[in-house]
């Protein structure tokens, strides 16, 4: 693993996505290697491939100094804009054990008692270390990426990365915390539509944690990505590998989009943006 100390020239970025006015992200690259992030891009800006996505984060070491002056915008502002942390890489990956960069820029949102809403999204129970921080937060809501209910798929395609059950956990505490939750139920793994009752264990455990809110998101099978899942997908029969040729069709979104629909409604979950995010190829 390829660790380096960078300063950044920004630290607050305004979002392309939906759900969040700016994003924060104090690391480029992420340790974790889930083989269809689509933040694999993020290579180009340092010189690193697609195919080295996992071996390398890059640490912005000026990160909280940068958000503390930055901030300071944002506080004049009536509409107090959102922010997430993060949008292209894992706030509470390995390296921030040691470098504590969003456990910084979280103590000064809780100091200054910024009122707009404070999003976090993660695969690492690392962020229960920052619930104090949190409680002090006036609109503070933290995630967790959330693809199954099992390890052993997780580990599949998220070879680094915290267990599941690691994660449904952390979601369960944070809860009884009183932290606002949600779960990230993304991407959907395309093989979800030949074993749905494995899709539907997903929305079963996050009704029992009584997770807030949730975002559903397919998977983005782009041609950068699909060249990474490519060694992942040829240990797999050709009925898995069928599946995920035929993912990018409508016939199987729709279907998905459906079944996604008829889980909400049975167990009682609140679904973000009031669709399932999809993106064209």
């Amino acid at each position: 693993m390829e660790v380096k100390e960078i300063n950044a020239k920004n630290i607050i970025v305004k979002s392309k996505l939906p759900s969040a006015d700016y994003v924060i992200n104090p690391y480029t690259g992420c340790a974790f290697a889930c083989i269809y992030c689509y933040a694999s891009f993020m290579g180009r800006f340092v010189n690193q491939t697609i195919e080295n996505w996992g071996n390398y984060v890059y640490v912005k070491i000026n990160s909280i100094e940068l958000f503390k002056n930055e901030i300071n915008t944002f506080l004049k502002s009536k509409d107090n804009p959102s922010f997430l942390l993060s949008s292209v890489t894992d706030p509470y990956q390995g390296a921030e054990a040691k470098y504590k960069l969003t456990q910084g820029i979280l103590e000064i949102i809780a100091q200054v008692q910024y009122k707009g809403q404070v999003g976090i999204l993660t695969k690492s129970p690392m962020v229960l270390r920052d619930i104090e921080i949190l409680k002090r937060i006036p609109n503070a809501e933290v995630g967790m990426t959330i693809t199954s209910t099992e390890d052993k798929v997780s580990k599949w395609a998220e070879i680094k990365a915290p267990r599941i059950s690691q994660r449904l956990e952390a979601l369960k505490t944070l809860k009884e915390n009183g932290i606002k939750t949600y779960a990230f139920v993304g991407p959907i793994f395309p093989h979800y539509i030949k074993k749905l009752y494995e899709f539907e264990s997903i929305f079963q455990s996050l009704a029992d944690i009584k997770v807030d809110s949730i975002f559903i998101e397919h998977i983005n099978l782009g041609k950068y990505i699909l060249k990474r899942m490519t060694s992942q997908l040829a240990e797999e029969n050709q009925e898995i590998k069928n599946v995920y040729q035929q993912a990018t069709t409508k016939e199987h979104r729709l279907q998905l989009d459906e079944f996604c629909k008829e889980m909400i409604k049975k167990y009682g979950l609140n679904l973000r943006l009031s669709e399932v995010i999809y993106h064209k190829n």
